[in-house]
């Protein structure tokens, strides 16, 4: 690049500046109460729970039980991720400590591929052998299982639609209400009809279901933790919206990414003419707004450049291969 273009040629790279960012210290501080709570409700709760489901011989009950264990599991190290979170920003983490509910997260969910595999394994050995159900232990057993984890997830879930370690949290918990509920209907028709194959059959469901929710949350975490993008931005039309504001040329290295469930960022070269610094500063604020409020960016970095400044792929290519051009608007 010659000295005239790069007199001509300025940077601008700013983070969002016009949105406010949440304090995450008092609102930590409520959830990790939450969470504690929770925790130990649910502990209290697998011991009664795993003695019963020994008197009773029942494998709905044991199941329930090993995975309200992976509960207590889950909701300690997501109110460790909590009060790690809340831990500003250093020299050496500058996007803070919010990665470590992701990593929470993915080892939640891998745990509940992991029981899913022996809640299989121990159901189709009792359907080899079916064992004789103390069903009324089932029922009653199952009826306050119900309610302990229904009250504990509630504990959990405001912040679970935002967070993805706590969204894990509260997927472990709904996922013994309903395993619970499946526990109970078992013992009533086992109760009436003695058909202990319900037990194994109810057990795998729960399996079921455990897995489907833990290949959910452990795809959100895997693309977190690779710096995809979000699944619910389509870049096109983002390059599109940025184009349209009043003296963008052209957009390339353009990379959209999360931090956490919510929290994304993204950076970008963005080609102008050769404008002032002020007008250039517009620009940045318009693009901002739209990020922002069309994409959930809460984080934009914008390096501003005059047409004739050398533009490289739309998608940068750290590999030093070029599959796409940049994007060039009006």
């Amino acid at each position: 690049m010659s000295g005239r273009k790069s007199a001509y040629c300025f940077i601008i790279n700013s983070m969002q500046n016009t949105h406010t960012h949440p304090h995450f210290g008092d609102v930590a501080r409520q959830i990790a109460s939450r969470l504690s709570l929770s925790l130990f409700i649910t502990l209290a709760f697998v011991i009664v729970e795993a003695g019963a489901g020994v008197f009773a011989n029942s494998l709905a009950l044991l199941t329930d039980a090993g995975h309200n264990l992976t509960d207590v599991i889950a909701l300690g190290l997501s109110w460790f991720a909590i009060r790690l979170t809340a831990q500003p920003a250093n020299a050496q983490k500058t996007y803070g400590y919010h990665r470590a509910g992701i990593l929470v997260a993915l080892v939640n969910s891998t745990t509940l591929v992991l029981i899913s595999l022996g809640v299989f394994y121990e159901a189709y050995k009792r359907f080899v052998t079916p064992p004789e159900i103390k069903s009324v232990v089932l029922i009653v057993v199952g009826l306050i299982a119900v309610v302990v984890n229904l009250v504990t997830a509630l504990l959990v879930r405001r912040g679970s639609d935002t967070d993805l370690n706590l969204r894990s949290a509260f997927l472990h918990l709904m996922g013994d209400v309903i395993s619970t509920i499946g526990a109970v209907i078992a013992g009533v028709i086992i109760y009436f009809t003695k058909a202990e194959w319900l037990d194994p059959f109810v057990s795998v469901l729960i399996g079921l279901l455990i897995l489907w929710n833990a290949f959910g949350i452990l795809r959100e975490t895997v693309d977190i933790l690779l710096e995809s993008t979000p699944r619910d931005v389509n870049m096109k039309t983002m390059v599109d919206d940025i184009t349209k504001v009043k003296g963008v040329l052209g957009i390339h290295d353009l990379h959209v990414w999360s931090i956490t469930r919510g929290l994304r960022t993204m950076s970008a070269h963005i080609l102008t003419d050769d404008v002032s610094i002020s007008e250039g500063a517009e620009i940045q604020r318009q693009i901002n707004e739209i990020v922002y409020h069309h994409y959930n960016v809460g984080h934009a970095t914008l390096q501003l450049e005059c047409v004739g400044c050398d533009p490289d792929a739309l998608y940068c290519d750290l590999n030093g291969n070029t599959h796409q051009h940049a994007a060039v608007g009006k």
